[in-house]
């Protein structure tokens, strides 16, 4: 760094000092409010008193968007306290920046905690045609920069609009090398400056005729105080920091794109993220005297730490008895408390604040809410559908729900209708004690081995053995347990890539080992983004001497497939009776073919022969070469079957095979669902009645009573009665945010031909998303066969066949 450099950093540091970037806390007139793109929000460390928070967009007009800003301002409880839209200023493409529009949150602060403004743009949501920015009287913030999600590394550079005064980027450095990048810079004026926690001159960036400049801090250098700063003397650019903007495999908090432009702002909101979660709950007592709620404790800090805990009332106190005082918390680990709380007699409803405080940030406090409500909670009854969800207002905050079983996936069931989960590392079962988990695998030597999940399903066979795929030592695996058994048992597969195994889709019960599928990704297409192609093998466990399962040689389907997308909708790929297997697939096409679709196969193997029959051409799911566009098949009482051809943002097709038990007997023609449905990642069971269930994610355009401005993503539901045309679909979840979502929905059945969608509703935004710890998964279930749906209850999961 040579000395014209340290003087013009010395200059910035006495003009930053003598405030040429106004106070965090002035009024409106005072300071310029800096405006930068992207999406995402702001985190509010506020004390008592009134909370306000000025906003300001003005649309870039460059794609010609309908462009409204929404802004939300919430509690630490996530309750929403104020919403505001700014809209779109009526110019058109290309006719350059509009006018600055400005609207003002705000709330009544009853005590300190974190508070939140959630930004979501319609039909921007990466934020590329915006500007925005804010002012406000909270003096503790940061900005987490946070768009809609790209099928691609997370990225979350901050795009700095300007005025064209100087501005600031205060962030936490990561503890490895990091890398700061900087472009678009106006090279005629005074370099960017790096400075530690100390206001030490770290490096003066300047960046060449291009205006792009970058400099690596090493793991070496000193890291000091938080937080650092990069100086720029116009607020103007595109910056990348390692750890705010993009994260290495090793980075402290992945994900995490916090920064502001006020180094005084600066709260130790990191390593607190999820202190205390749920962030509120509702509970209804249902006739009992008391109930217990649970809450996590997490340090997401890099070593131990305590929490205190404590009860507050803002109004008349109640009984409410906390497990623990203190939480000792091991590092990125979560310890579980709970609330005992009960009415006082002749009051109907009380609420309560749960706070929480590390010892070693205790300027750092926030707190959770419980409301107690005498009564019958809402999630007892049929649902009023479609559940039209809320920034923030989800299942507990709607109906009370708080389900007693686990919710790591969806629910399947054995022949007796006792219920099965599988989580990462276990299996839950329902037993007469209540839920176990089977957690072990039994090695070769009879130790206790642990393993990991490769799939949400499992399957019975005659016995109840219960069958799962998993990983043990490094290997894949079939996991299968007899009904005594307290430990799994290991039948080690040939495969490398992705596994589906048959699961009961409604008439197909197994009287041995499920057949299984193997998906092993051979080439991906560069220029055809969605195209990929996968070898597709078959695998027949079979049951040998003490019941221990042996697999053959796997048998090649395809050497085309396009795939198995399995995280929504989880389709079946297989399914069997009576010694014959079928299976169904998708294939990639040459670009150049112009294919309607992806082409659908379905194929039978037969056991008893040990014959492939010949694949069926059944249909096309467009657009071509999506691996989005898996199948699924399943069957009637009679053996019939039947397969929804998969697509994507498209409508599904359906065909019925013309022999029972048999893919090579002919199919109907293929016939769509609907006129012109958007559907996307099948969920198809059928009933003992032969009647057809599908669930799916269902797009609607703007001009609606959820979403004026924009598209949005429904979960919707279909059926088709035996000799019956197909429904029309029924809306059961509205997406609380325009633009993208999926709903990772998975559609099951039991015995007794009750239906089972198990959901979790999750936005495009990085920052709703990023704002909840764990899962926002729920149960639905239908009694009725579509008839009614109602959120699942533990009552529900107890019907034991008889």
């Amino acid at each position: 760094m040579n000395a014209l450099h340290v003087l013009i950093a010395c200059l910035l540091v006495v003009f930053y000092v003598i405030g040429a970037y106004g106070d965090a806390t002035a009024q409106p007139s005072e300071a310029p409010v800096l405006h930068f793109g992207g999406c995402g929000g702001v985190y509010l460390l506020a004390e008592s008193g009134e909370l306000w928070i000025e906003v300001e967009k003005y649309d870039l007009n460059v794609r010609g968007r309908k462009i409204f800003l929404r802004a939300i301002l919430a509690g630490p409880d996530r309750a929403v306290l104020a919403e505001e839209t700014l809209p779109e200023d009526g110019l058109g493409k290309g006719d350059g920046p509009g006018p600055v529009q400005q609207v003002r949150l705000s709330a009544q602060v009853p005590c300190r905690g974190v508070y939140v403004l959630n930004i979501t743009v319609s039909e921007d949501r990466y934020g590329e045609d915006i500007a925005w920015g804010f002012r406000t009287n909270c003096a503790k913030y940061l900005v987490e920069t946070s768009r809609g999600h790209r099928d691609a590394a997370h990225e979350e550079p901050l795009v700095l609009l300007g005025p064209d005064v100087p501005g600031d980027i205060c962030f936490r450095p990561e503890r490895g090398a990091f890398t700061v990048e900087l472009s678009g810079l106006n090279a005629d004026v005074e370099p960017p400056v790096l400075y530690d926690g100390g206001d030490g001159v770290v490096a003066v960036i300047t960046p060449d005729a291009e205006g792009n400049g970058r400099f690596t801090v090493s793991t070496e250098a000193p890291r000091g105080s938080m937080p650092w700063r990069l100086h720029l003397p116009v607020f103007r650019g595109t910056v990348h920091i390692d750890g705010v903007t993009r994260w290495p495999d090793d980075s402290d908090y992945p994900n995490f794109s916090l920064w502001t432009p006020n180094a005084d702002s600066w709260f130790p909101f990191h390593e607190n993220r999820w202190l205390l979660t749920p962030y509120r709950r509702t509970v209804y007592l249902n006739g009992a005297a008391e109930e217990t709620v649970a809450f996590e404790v997490y340090n997401n800090a890099d070593a131990p730490r305590t929490v205190r805990l404590e009860v507050e009332f803002a109004g008349e106190s109640f009984p409410a008895t906390l497990s623990v005082a203190e939480a000792s918390v091991e590092a990125k680990n979560t310890v579980n408390v709970t609330l005992a709380c009960a009415l006082p007699e002749g009051v109907e409803e009380a609420s309560c604040r749960l706070r929480a405080t590390p010892q070693d940030t205790p300027e750092f406090s926030t707190y959770a809410t419980v409301t107690l409500r005498r009564g019958i909670a809402p999630a007892e009854q049929p649902l009023n559908l479609p559940l039209v969800f809320k920034p923030y207002t989800h299942e507990n905050e709607l109906f009370g729900y708080l389900p007693r079983y686990p919710l790591d996936n969806q629910v399947y069931f054995n022949k007796r209708g006792q219920p099965f989960v599988v989580a990462k590392t276990a299996l839950l079962a329902l037993s007469d004690t209540g839920w176990r988990a089977l957690s072990e695998v039994a090695g070769t030597d009879g130790e206790a081995l642990p393993f990991t999940t490769r799939s949400a399903k499992c399957a019975f066979d005659a016995d109840n053995t219960v069958y799962l795929l998993g990983q043990v030592e490094g290997r894949a695996a079939m996991l299968y347990a007899r009904p005594s058994e307290e430990r799994l048992n290991p039948c080690f597969l040939p495969v490398r890539g992705s596994v589906d195994l048959e699961q009961f889709s409604g008439n197909n019960p197994l009287e041995g080992p499920p057949p299984l599928v193997s998906y092993t990704f051979t080439e991906k297409d560069p220029d055809v983004f969605w195209r990929r192609l996968n070898d597709l093998h078959l695998l027949l466990p079979a049951k040998g001497a003490g019941s221990a399962l042996s697999i053959g040689k796997p048998i090649l389907i395809s050497r085309k497939c396009i795939g198995f997308s399995a995280h929504s909708g989880i389709p079946s790929s297989l399914v069997s009776r009576d010694r014959k297997v079928h299976v169904v697939w998708a294939e990639a096409t040459e670009p150049e073919e112009l294919a309607p679709g992806v082409p659908t196969f379905v194929a039978t193997f037969d056991r008893n022969t040990q014959q492939l029959g010949k694949p069926a051409l059944v249909g096309y799911g467009p657009p071509a070469n999506d691996c989005h566009n898996t199948p699924s098949i399943t069957m009637d009482s009679q053996g019939y079957l039947h397969v929804l051809i998969g697509t994507h943002g498209r409508t599904f097709q359906y065909v019925r095979s013309l022999e029972p038990n048999n893919a090579e007997g002919g199919w109907t023609e293929p016939e769509e669902l609907g006129p012109g449905l958007r559907q996307t990642y099948v969920g198809l069971v059928c009933d003992q009645k032969n009647t057809l269930h599908v669930v799916f994610r269902l797009w609607f355009d703007g001009g609606n009573p959820y979403f004026p401005a924009s598209h949005y993503a429904t979960l919707a539901y279909m059926r088709k009665r035996q000799g019956e045309p197909w429904s029309n679909p029924k809306v059961l979840l509205v997406s609380p945010f325009s633009e993208y979502s999926v709903f990772y929905h998975r559609l099951t059945i039991d015995p007794r031909g009750r239906l089972f969608l198990s959901y979790d509703c999750w936005s495009t935004y990085w920052f709703y998303r990023n704002d909840h710890h764990g899962t926002r998964r729920a149960l639905m279930m239908s009694p009725n066969g579509g008839d009614m749906w109602k959120l699942g209850a533990m009552e529900d999961l107890q019907q034991m066949v008889p």
